[in-house]
């Protein structure tokens, strides 16, 4: 099962630009983590692969996440940094940069919906009152000193992603909103993904869509249908058993809902989802050619890795090995994971692998699966050369020095990218990495 979700990210350019053959800014990648560190797994396996919309600056204090007394503290700190998005498009300064508001921009829109404890907002829940959707996102702790300290050991400058869509009882503030960031020089940047960010920022805006779109499409029990309460600063969500909205005419109280297996024992919530989804640089058996795929769709000459999503009960390796032989009738052996990367559109998880093929099993066929095109075996140097001169976007043109007809290839923010470079760069060789 080809990918396709994943690679028509490379429209962007054309969403972003009166110019569909622009080019859009090519962020650098994240610094891995603890990147010039010494150690028995640097030296054997190099240093540690960042993907695109990884690498959070935020320490996400998960743990802090049910205690409203820290949300609501975190939410009206001064130095909070909240991220805007409506209809999922974040507001932005430029293609590069997010733009950021404070508190006192988003109150009319928010309020504080951490003014009691959890349970208490579990008990008082009812469904007509409309709260826009929020989410914590974590603290930046290089601003330790301007930002809030809590408990003497928790601190930083805390950021929240907010949907200020305008909708039902907040309509005209978020409208107002809406009206003043625009009215600053920002705007809301329209096209589902969004890779010109630099990394960090990427990485922030990644969470935040991730959450918001996840919210959005649940708002009803899987268990008994009801309306689901967002809590854990958005990151879970409940089944209340009342609802207040269901009051009779002149009642105190609401009745009990009907018992929803989602209140008892250990699944008493609803957490978000992120489907695990294989892909995969294939080298021949000598080691010297990798195998590539295209669609009809795309641009002449423009090729990628396979793709395709990791089935219930299946292994990584069985997984990468099964969509392999289904898309090209290629078989593998031995198959590694080389890096990952988080893919919010709506919430995958990309997970790079490098596997290599037997030697009886390297003729392409594309007969059993009708997702591909064409499947074909480059070598090294066109590979190499293809990384240099020819990367770019499905809307974009390649670069100055590439040669017409000559392999293209997807950018670096994408990871299969990152794995073509991993492969001709030596990554699946025998030879120390360090």
């Amino acid at each position: 099962m080809q990918l396709t979700s994943y690679l028509e990210q490379y429209k962007l350019a054309a969403a972003m630009s009166n110019n569909a053959n622009s080019k859009i800014p090519i962020p650098d990648l994240p610094e891995p983590a603890h990147a010039q560190l010494d150690s028995m797994l640097a030296r054997k396996f190099g240093k540690e692969v960042a993907n695109y919309f990884a690498g959070s600056p935020l320490n996400r204090v998960s743990f802090l996440r049910p205690d409203t007394t820290f949300l609501s503290q975190a939410l009206k700190h001064p130095s909070s940094k909240f991220v805007l998005y409506n209809h999922l498009n974040p507001a932005v300064k430029t293609p590069e940069k997010l733009h950021y508001v404070s508190y006192s921009d988003v109150e009319a829109v928010v309020g504080d919906p951490y003014d009691r404890s959890e349970d208490e907002l579990v008990k008082q829940y009812n469904s007509s009152i409309y709260r826009p959707q929020l989410v914590f996102l974590g603290l930046d702790e290089r601003k330790k000193s301007e930002g809030l300290v809590y408990k003497e050991r928790y601190s930083g400058q805390p950021y929240w992603a907010v949907d200020v869509t305008p909708k039902e009882s907040v309509t005209e503030a978020a409208e107002q909103l809406i009206k003043k960031v625009e009215g600053s020089g920002a705007y809301f940047a329209q096209g589902r993904m969004q890779l010109s960010l630099v990394a960090e920022e990427g990485a922030i805006y990644a969470e935040g869509r991730h959450l918001l779109d996840w919210n959005a499409r649940n708002p009803f029990c899987g268990g008994c249908g009801h309306r689901t309460l967002s809590v854990n600063g958005g990151f879970k969500r409940t089944c209340p058993p009342k609802d207040l909205a269901d009051r009779l005419a002149g009642a105190a109280d609401a009745p009990d809902r009907p018992p929803c297996a989602t209140r008892v024992g250990v699944s008493n919530l609803c957490f978000p989802r992120t489907d695990p989804t294989v892909i995969m640089a294939v080298v021949s058996s000598d080691g010297r050619r990798m195998l590539l795929g295209r669609q009809r769709r795309w641009p002449p000459h423009w090729y990628s890795t396979l793709a395709g999503f990791l089935e219930p009960a299946e292994s990584v390796e069985e997984a990468v090995r099964r969509e392999v032989w289904e898309e090209s009738g290629i078989q593998l052996g031995r198959v590694v994971i080389h890096s990952t990367q988080p893919w919010p559109f709506p919430a995958n998880l990309m997970i790079g692998a490098i596997g290599q093929s037997i030697p009886e099993g390297e003729e392409i066929h594309l007969g059993h699966d009708a997702e591909l095109e064409d499947a074909r075996w480059f070598s090294f140097d066109e590979i190499r050369e293809a990384l240099r001169t020819g990367t770019s976007g499905l809307g974009e043109d390649p670069g100055p020095e590439y040669t017409p007809g000559a392999l293209r290839i997807p950018p670096k923010t994408a990871i299969a990218n990152q794995l073509m470079a991993a492969v001709v760069d030596g990554f699946a060789s025998a030879e120390p990495k360090i």
